[in-house]
């Protein structure tokens, strides 16, 4: 295959690779927000900081463990593209990429080199869909927990 048509075939696994690890994304964010909409539902949240603020730490785990499955398939493709012979380096690499830190202690062969970017692509929308969530449901939580107050005669 000519050099445009590896280039254009990496760009093709590294966008598929990103659909596809944004659907894990997608998963995480829902579960998530169901989550602590399910707590709201409840009451078990919204009215107390602390409990407030664990479900904000369990939104983050579950946000946390869905950009460590996004690494991992990351990951399992360069294996498979036979980029490392080992899953710990694959894994390492995929991670560096994903954050964006850009080490260049371990870097991945001139034909499959273009997945990196897109890697870094992929974390960062990731990253950004997980800000906007946290965000929201942090509001959402503040908000609640002001009504609360109002309705319990407290200051405005």
């Amino acid at each position: 295959m000519s050099p445009v048509g590896d280039g254009m075939r990496v760009v093709a696994i590294g966008m598929a690779v990103t659909l596809s690890v944004l659907l894990v994304q997608g998963a995480a964010s829902g579960l998530s927000v169901e989550s602590i909409g399910w707590l709201l539902a409840r009451r078990a949240v919204g009215t107390h900081v602390l409990a407030n603020a664990l479900a904000t730490l369990m939104l983050i785990v579950v946000l946390l463990a869905g950009h460590l499955v996004q690494i991992a398939v990351w990951a399992t493709v360069f294996l498979v593209t036979g980029e490392f012979p080992a899953f710990a380096d694959a894994f390492y690499h995929s991670a560096v990429n994903y954050t964006t830190l850009g080490y260049g202690d371990i870097v991945m062969s001139p034909r499959s080199r273009l997945l990196g970017p897109l890697e870094a692509v992929s974390g960062t929308l990731a990253f950004g869909w997980s800000t906007a969530i946290i965000v929201a449901v942090v509001i959402r939580l503040v908000r609640v927990r002001h009504r609360a107050e109002l309705g319990r005669g407290g200051s405005p």
